[in-house]
Protein backbone atom coordinates (compact mmCIF):
# COMPACT_ATOMS: atom_id res chain seq x y z
CA UNK A 1 0.00 0.00 0.00
CA UNK A 2 1.24 3.21 -0.87
CA UNK A 3 -0.36 7.40 -0.10
CA UNK A 4 -0.24 10.18 -2.63
CA UNK A 5 2.31 13.30 -0.77
CA UNK A 6 0.49 16.41 -1.62
CA UNK A 7 3.51 18.09 -2.46
CA UNK A 8 2.33 21.88 -1.80
CA UNK A 9 1.97 21.47 1.98
CA UNK A 10 4.97 18.70 2.11
CA UNK A 11 7.57 19.60 4.30
CA UNK A 12 9.96 19.13 1.99
CA UNK A 13 8.82 20.82 -0.68
CA UNK A 14 11.40 23.56 -0.81
CA UNK A 15 13.80 21.08 -0.75
CA UNK A 16 12.15 18.54 -2.93
CA UNK A 17 12.04 21.82 -5.61
CA UNK A 18 15.48 22.35 -5.43
CA UNK A 19 17.12 19.15 -5.27
CA UNK A 20 14.88 17.57 -8.18
CA UNK A 21 16.52 20.07 -11.01
CA UNK A 22 20.23 18.32 -10.61
CA UNK A 23 20.99 16.14 -12.88
CA UNK A 24 21.95 13.81 -10.58
CA UNK A 25 20.94 14.85 -6.88
CA UNK A 26 22.11 11.32 -5.17
CA UNK A 27 24.56 11.51 -2.70
CA UNK A 28 26.18 8.98 -0.42
CA UNK A 29 27.30 8.56 3.35
CA UNK A 30 29.66 5.88 4.49
CA UNK A 31 30.05 4.74 8.08
CA UNK A 32 31.13 1.25 10.03
CA UNK A 33 28.85 -0.17 12.16
CA UNK A 34 29.93 -2.79 14.66
CA UNK A 35 28.67 -6.48 13.98
CA UNK A 36 29.94 -7.94 17.27
CA UNK A 37 26.82 -9.24 18.15
CA UNK A 38 25.27 -10.11 15.08
CA UNK A 39 28.64 -11.67 13.61
CA UNK A 40 29.20 -14.26 16.55
CA UNK A 41 25.38 -14.99 17.26
CA UNK A 42 25.09 -15.61 13.10
CA UNK A 43 27.75 -18.04 13.44
CA UNK A 44 26.87 -19.66 17.10
CA UNK A 45 23.32 -20.39 15.88
CA UNK A 46 24.49 -21.69 12.05
CA UNK A 47 22.44 -19.06 10.71
CA UNK A 48 22.92 -16.47 7.75
CA UNK A 49 24.78 -13.41 8.48
CA UNK A 50 24.14 -11.78 5.53
CA UNK A 51 20.18 -12.22 6.39
CA UNK A 52 20.65 -11.52 9.61
CA UNK A 53 22.41 -8.13 8.70
CA UNK A 54 19.65 -7.44 5.70
CA UNK A 55 17.04 -7.97 8.39
CA UNK A 56 18.35 -5.37 10.70
CA UNK A 57 19.03 -3.01 8.05
CA UNK A 58 15.32 -3.50 6.44
CA UNK A 59 13.88 -2.96 10.18
CA UNK A 60 15.98 0.55 10.46
CA UNK A 61 14.39 1.65 6.81
CA UNK A 62 10.98 0.60 7.85
CA UNK A 63 10.96 2.96 10.78
CA UNK A 64 11.88 6.20 8.67
CA UNK A 65 9.78 7.34 6.45
CA UNK A 66 11.99 9.66 4.04
CA UNK A 67 13.37 6.44 3.29
CA UNK A 68 10.30 4.92 2.16
CA UNK A 69 9.19 7.81 -0.33
CA UNK A 70 9.26 7.44 -3.63
CA UNK A 71 9.01 9.50 -6.77
CA UNK A 72 6.68 8.27 -9.79
CA UNK A 73 5.28 9.10 -13.11
CA UNK A 74 2.14 10.45 -11.37
CA UNK A 75 3.70 12.06 -8.54
CA UNK A 76 5.53 11.96 -5.49
CA UNK A 77 4.21 8.61 -2.75
CA UNK A 78 5.12 6.44 0.50
CA UNK A 79 4.90 3.20 0.67
CA UNK A 80 3.36 1.64 4.57
CA UNK A 81 6.05 -1.40 3.79
CA UNK A 82 9.79 -1.40 1.75
CA UNK A 83 10.97 -4.75 0.83
CA UNK A 84 14.08 -6.18 0.08
CA UNK A 85 15.96 -6.03 -3.46
CA UNK A 86 19.21 -7.45 -3.08
CA UNK A 87 22.29 -9.03 -5.49
CA UNK A 88 23.02 -12.42 -4.82
CA UNK A 89 26.51 -14.02 -5.49
CA UNK A 90 26.87 -17.05 -7.50
CA UNK A 91 28.94 -20.00 -7.79
CA UNK A 92 30.45 -18.66 -11.47
CA UNK A 93 31.25 -15.46 -9.97
CA UNK A 94 28.34 -13.67 -10.97
CA UNK A 95 25.08 -12.10 -9.32
CA UNK A 96 21.50 -11.59 -10.11
CA UNK A 97 18.87 -10.02 -8.56
CA UNK A 98 16.15 -11.05 -6.02
CA UNK A 99 13.16 -9.75 -4.31
CA UNK A 100 12.67 -10.63 -0.85
CA UNK A 101 9.59 -9.30 0.95
CA UNK A 102 9.67 -7.92 4.77
CA UNK A 103 8.52 -9.28 7.48
CA UNK A 104 8.90 -8.24 11.37
CA UNK A 105 10.12 -11.61 12.81
CA UNK A 106 13.99 -12.57 11.04
CA UNK A 107 12.30 -16.56 11.63
CA UNK A 108 10.06 -16.23 9.00
CA UNK A 109 11.89 -13.73 6.79
CA UNK A 110 14.51 -16.02 6.66
CA UNK A 111 12.48 -18.79 5.83
CA UNK A 112 10.57 -16.71 3.37
CA UNK A 113 13.98 -15.41 2.16
CA UNK A 114 16.13 -19.27 1.70
CA UNK A 115 14.31 -20.39 -1.46
CA UNK A 116 14.05 -17.37 -2.95
CA UNK A 117 17.57 -16.81 -3.12
CA UNK A 118 18.54 -20.47 -4.28
CA UNK A 119 16.21 -20.23 -7.11
CA UNK A 120 18.22 -16.77 -8.28
CA UNK A 121 21.36 -18.58 -7.93
CA UNK A 122 20.38 -21.38 -9.44
CA UNK A 123 19.20 -18.76 -12.42
CA UNK A 124 21.44 -17.46 -15.39
CA UNK A 125 19.91 -13.90 -15.90
CA UNK A 126 19.97 -10.93 -13.56
CA UNK A 127 16.34 -11.05 -13.79
CA UNK A 128 15.95 -7.03 -13.71
CA UNK A 129 12.20 -7.65 -13.87
CA UNK A 130 12.70 -8.12 -9.85
CA UNK A 131 13.25 -3.98 -9.26
CA UNK A 132 10.03 -2.06 -7.81
CA UNK A 133 9.60 1.33 -5.89
CA UNK A 134 8.72 -0.29 -2.82
CA UNK A 135 12.59 -1.88 -2.27
CA UNK A 136 15.49 -0.40 -0.86
CA UNK A 137 18.43 -2.03 -3.68
CA UNK A 138 21.04 -4.07 -1.43
CA UNK A 139 24.50 -4.74 -2.28
CA UNK A 140 27.21 -6.52 -0.22
CA UNK A 141 30.47 -6.47 -1.32
CA UNK A 142 32.03 -8.58 1.31
CA UNK A 143 35.86 -8.44 -0.08
CA UNK A 144 36.50 -5.08 0.27
CA UNK A 145 36.78 -2.99 3.47
CA UNK A 146 35.49 0.03 1.64
CA UNK A 147 35.57 4.25 2.68
CA UNK A 148 33.43 4.82 -0.23
CA UNK A 149 31.70 3.82 -3.45
CA UNK A 150 29.93 4.53 -6.52
CA UNK A 151 26.82 3.59 -8.18
CA UNK A 152 25.97 3.62 -11.92
CA UNK A 153 23.29 5.91 -12.42
CA UNK A 154 20.71 4.31 -14.92
CA UNK A 155 19.09 7.68 -16.41
CA UNK A 156 19.68 11.50 -15.72
CA UNK A 157 16.44 12.07 -16.98
CA UNK A 158 14.51 9.45 -14.70
CA UNK A 159 15.38 10.58 -11.14
CA UNK A 160 16.16 7.39 -9.12
CA UNK A 161 14.17 7.59 -5.71
CA UNK A 162 15.28 4.05 -4.37
CA UNK A 163 18.13 4.20 -1.92
CA UNK A 164 20.89 1.72 -2.49
CA UNK A 165 22.54 0.44 0.56
CA UNK A 166 25.85 -1.52 0.02
CA UNK A 167 27.74 -3.86 2.99
CA UNK A 168 31.11 -4.41 2.81
CA UNK A 169 33.89 -6.41 4.42
CA UNK A 170 33.98 -7.60 7.91
CA UNK A 171 36.52 -6.94 9.57
CA UNK A 172 37.98 -7.60 13.44
CA UNK A 173 40.25 -6.15 15.97
CA UNK A 174 40.71 -6.84 19.70
CA UNK A 175 37.96 -8.92 19.38
CA UNK A 176 35.16 -6.54 18.36
CA UNK A 177 34.31 -6.77 14.52
CA UNK A 178 32.99 -3.90 12.26
CA UNK A 179 31.61 -3.67 8.79
CA UNK A 180 31.27 -0.31 6.43
CA UNK A 181 28.25 0.30 5.23
CA UNK A 182 27.38 2.86 1.89
CA UNK A 183 23.66 4.92 1.80
CA UNK A 184 23.11 6.68 -1.37
CA UNK A 185 19.63 8.65 -1.72
CA UNK A 186 18.22 10.87 -3.93
CA UNK A 187 18.76 14.36 -1.72
CA UNK A 188 15.53 15.19 -3.28
CA UNK A 189 13.39 12.77 -0.78
CA UNK A 190 16.10 12.94 2.79
CA UNK A 191 18.91 14.30 4.24
CA UNK A 192 22.26 13.34 6.10
CA UNK A 193 20.09 13.55 9.25
CA UNK A 194 17.85 10.52 7.77
CA UNK A 195 20.84 7.95 6.93
CA UNK A 196 22.02 9.27 10.69
CA UNK A 197 18.72 7.94 11.93
CA UNK A 198 19.05 5.00 9.92
CA UNK A 199 22.59 4.04 10.78
CA UNK A 200 21.63 4.70 14.36
CA UNK A 201 18.86 2.30 14.30
CA UNK A 202 20.33 -0.57 12.02
CA UNK A 203 23.53 -0.80 15.04
CA UNK A 204 20.43 -1.16 17.49
CA UNK A 205 19.09 -3.94 15.27
CA UNK A 206 22.25 -5.39 15.31
CA UNK A 207 22.73 -5.18 19.20
CA UNK A 208 19.94 -6.92 19.46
Amino acid sequence: MKKKIDLTSWKRKAHFDFFNQFADPSFEATAKVDVTKAYLGAKANNESFFLRYLHASMRAVNTIDEFKTRIEEDGLFQYDIIHAGPTIAREDGTFGFSHLPFFEDFDEFAANAKPIIEEVKAARDLNPSSFRANVIHYSSVPWVDFTGIKHPVFSTETKESVPKITFGKVTEKNGKYSMPVSVNANHALLDGRHIGQFLDAFQENLDQ
